[in-house]
């Protein structure tokens, strides 16, 4: 006779034992193996069962959970909030197919968050620093108007009001931490991000941060030539500016870097027509960042970014990026392009233009699989009263990852 296989049940829990429904509670009692963190299992110190505490080998923990239930026995596995909300349900999906699962969520520590502050929450940014990079959420929260973050031990609310200061927010921006939320000892503490990267929370919080001055509408790109202040004309034009910012496809909450930039056109009309993402520029030569500085202020762009330097080294300290441009290199080509690799986030997109032979030879050496075009454009004008072509020195526009 065939072993009857019970679906694991996934419990979502605030607060104690007592929190839970009787219902909960029953299952619990009937069960054969009980799963969860430490934190959750101190909560049944009188479970007769088997005990198995959560320590972050997922892997050996399904493969110990199959054999289990092919024994036929009752599995439970507590979890913080709604299990399928960034928790163990979405882990053990992935292990086991959905009618192997019955799931009882809690209310989220997002939804206990807000509502204890008595907000709104459906139109929050929804972001998790657990176990991941912090520079994979700083976009996304700079894209927001309202975002709640789950916090870890490495990625505090310090840490992180520390990095959105470093990207542009400014310190006063207004923000919550919402401690130990469900739990006798909870507490909401309304700050900013400048006052809160001083001081520490408890372990267990939600940090929550509006941002005061959100992104504003996008503006087309496509600005002329000489509606920018440049050096010797040397600017991307027009023609082959709108085509390398159709092929770098910036998206919201995205990172973008500028390298080389010039007078600052790509980049800006870059973050102009995608204010919710985040622009990084250099550029090495002084007379070339005078031009820049007087481009960002007659075309304002606040997640635009820029320095004086020199690539690669300029790039340590800029968030990862999803898109980058090369319209420079200085003689530094093979070494940024191994930076790039090494940072661009997997799906990127990288546009190199170039205009002389040399440095498409090094392109193609570094980048063999990457799609190479040589763009021509010829603008009409007039010659006594009739009209010419005039063309603009041919561009080599290499473009990898799409």
């Amino acid at each position: 006779m065939a072993t009857e296989l019970h679906p694991i049940t996934i419990i979502g829990i605030n607060g104690d034992a007592d929190s839970l429904p009787t219902a909960h509670r029953a299952e619990i009692s009937r069960a054969d193996v009980l799963v969860g963190g430490k934190r959750h299992l101190a909560h049944f110190d009188a479970f007769s069962g088997e005990k198995i505490p959560i320590t972050g080998k997922m892997h050996e923990l399904a493969a110990r959970l199959k054999t289990v239930r092919q024994r036929g026995a009752r599995v439970v596995v507590l979890a913080s909030g709604d299990p399928l909300f960034y928790g163990i349900g979405g882990t053990l999906r992935r292990h086991f197919p959905p009618d192997a699962l019955r799931v009882h969520p809690a209310p989220t520590a997002f939804q206990l968050a807000f509502a204890a502050l008595g907000e709104p929450w459906h139109d929050a940014a929804l972001l998790s620093a657990h176990a991941r990079p912090l520079k994979a959420i700083i976009p996304q929260i700079l894209a927001a108007e309202k975002a709640a973050i789950l916090t870890d031990k490495t990625h505090t609310p310090a840490a992180i009001a520390a990095q959105l200061l470093a990207v542009g927010l400014p310190a006063d921006a207004p923000c919550a931490i919402c401690e130990n939320l469900g739990r006798a000892d909870e507490r909401i503490v309304r700050s900013t991000l400048d006052a809160i990267r001083q001081q520490t929370f408890a372990p267990l919080n939600v940090l929550v941060v509006w941002h005061p001055t959100p992104p504003p509408a996008a503006i087309p790109p496509g600005l002329p030539d000489d509606a920018f202040s440049q050096w010797h004309g040397q600017i991307t034009k027009r023609e082959i500016r709108l085509l390398a910012l159709a092929e770098l496809a910036l998206q919201p909450g995205e990172v973008l870097w500028d390298i080389g930039a010039g007078s600052g056109a790509v980049g800006l009309e870059a973050a102009r027509a995608q204010p919710a993402a985040t622009v990084f520029a250099v550029e090495k030569r002084a007379e070339l960042c005078r031009h820049i500085a007087e481009n960002h202020r007659q075309f304002p762009a606040k997640n635009y970014h820029w320095q004086q330097g020199r690539a690669p080294a300029a790039l340590a300290g800029w968030l990862d990026p999803h898109a980058v441009f090369i319209g420079g290199s200085g003689g530094s080509l093979a070494e940024i392009v191994a930076v790039v690799k090494k940072r661009l986030y997997p799906g990127g997109r990288l546009v190199i233009n170039m205009v002389a032979l040399e440095n498409l030879h090094l392109a193609r050496q570094l980048l063999p699989d990457a799609r190479v075009s040589q763009i021509q454009i010829q603008r009409g004008e007039p010659i006594l009263s009739l009209m010419r072509f005039k063309p603009l020195n041919p561009v080599f526009m290499l473009v990898d990852g799409k």
